[in-house]
């Protein structure tokens, strides 16, 4: 049984590193698996890109390219140009030798001028089995990542709060037409990464009639797994006399990853705790820009994109607790990696998150959106809790629902189920 795994990136971003893992995973378990992706560098026997030299590159920069340009005169501002996708715009692989002899294809993020309708509708016309991880909402919406407070991917999209041209036929309800011909004739087997997903895929109107299911990402507990603090500390060159609240995301300037509301949080904690000034740091990681991280109550410390694995896995050894205040996620990868290195997390109950976070055992469910409450999770995660006990439950709860071989286990089932049938 040959599996497929297609993601647009091999690295970037959360849907990336965690369709890589699962195709590091399924290896360990013994599948035959490939994985297909627009571009990288780190091609091997197993995994190839589309852009393999500078034409294709330069021809996959120009699918972006005119991707956004076509939303441009579509979005009410720019802070959504990145969370809808029209997928106008895309390359056709189904003709690709790895897609022709797959017997299963497991689609991860496909976005940002990857596959278009018109590449999702050829390779759906292959007729084979498709398992599709869902990352975000786009597989079920007319075309955002993320609906916020719209329920209207429940029956048709329409009067998008992100078009600037709003009404019954905009945009979204265009697209979501689009989507409903081409689902319809589709073997697809959706799978939401939190059961948070799987739900609100089950309530959509393009999800009616497919199968919907919910497996997590997994993680290597090999690699994120609790290490000596002060060692951690000293490679990044971090104060080890201090408690060291981490932060951090692919992109922190993103408004859904809370960033505004962190600071508020701690401007919160800050005058109801004001001697912790003397004894709290942070440590900041991800795209971030200079005026949020001089907004900070607390003395920081910025640390630069890491891509190895090891290094990331030290940085989480190197925080006493971890900090998610995102308004909306799915399964958050750093929440995972915190937890199976010991180190606890304080996030609002939102999303996939209260999925992976147990209130007081292995960290702190915040009410949604309430600063207070984060500030209060903050200082009690910190300065009020069980250190060994909550270092132990997080690290429990990730060996038993997020190793490699339990989630490779669990996708491998279901492929035979689906190769079966």
């Amino acid at each position: 049984m040959k599996i497929l795994i297609i993601n647009k990136s091999l690295k970037n971003g959360g849907a990336a590193i965690a369709a890589k893992r699962l195709f590091d995973a399924l290896k360990q378990n013994g599948s035959e698996v490939k994985m297909l992706v627009e571009g990288s560098a780190d091609e091997t026997e197993d995994i190839k890109c589309i852009a393999h030299n500078k034409a294709e590159k330069r021809k996959a920069l120009f699918r972006f390219a005119l991707e956004r340009l076509y939303f441009l005169p579509h979005e009410i501002n720019k802070s959504v140009r990145y969370q809808f996708s029209p997928a106008k715009v895309g390359v056709d692989i189904s003709k690709h030798p790895w897609v022709q002899e797959a017997d299963i294809i497991h689609l991860h993020w496909i976005n940002h001028g990857f596959l278009s309708l018109g590449g999702l509708k050829k390779l759906f016309e292959l007729n084979k089995p498709i398992v599709w991880t869902m990352h975000d909402m786009w597989p079920f919406t007319g075309g955002c990542h993320y609906a916020g407070s719209c329920v209207r991917f429940m029956q048709g999209c329409g009067n998008c709060p992100m078009l600037r041209f709003r009404g019954k036929h905009d945009l979204s309800a265009r697209i979501y037409r689009q989507k409903e011909n081409i689902w319809a004739k589709a073997r697809i087997y959706a799978v939401g990464c939190s059961e948070w997903m799987a739900d609100l895929a089950r309530k959509s109107g393009l999800m009616q009639g497919q199968q919907i299911t919910s497996i997590p990402n997994p993680i290597d507990t090999s690699i994120f797994k609790p290490l000596d603090t002060k060692e951690c500390r000293t490679a990044f060159e971090l104060p080890t006399d201090k408690r060291l609240l981490l932060f951090g995301a692919a992109n922190i300037n993103d408004p859904r990853k809370g960033v505004t509301q962190l600071i508020q949080a701690l401007e919160l904690l800050n005058e109801s705790h004001p001697e912790l000034n003397r004894d709290l740091e942070l440590v900041v990681f991800g795209k971030s820009n200079e005026e949020h991280l001089n907004s900070l109550p607390y003395k920081w410390h910025s640390i630069q994109f890491l891509s190895d694995t090891h290094k990331i896995a030290q940085l989480y050894n190197c925080a006493d607790a971890f900090v998610l205040p995102s308004l909306e996620d799915n399964l958050p990868n750093t929440v995972m990696e915190s937890l199976a290195c010991g180190v606890p997390v304080v996030a609002f109950d939102i999303g996939g998150v209260p999925q992976m976070i147990k209130h007081n055992e292995t960290g702190y469910l915040s009410k949604a959106n309430d600063c207070e409450d984060l500030a209060q999770g903050i200082y009690h995660t910190l300065y009020m809790s069980n250190a060994v006990e909550l270092l132990s439950s997080a690290r429990d709860f990730v060996l038993e629902n997020y190793s490699n071989k339990l989630v490779a286990q669990r996708y491998t089932d279901l492929y035979t189920s689906l190769f079966n049938q």
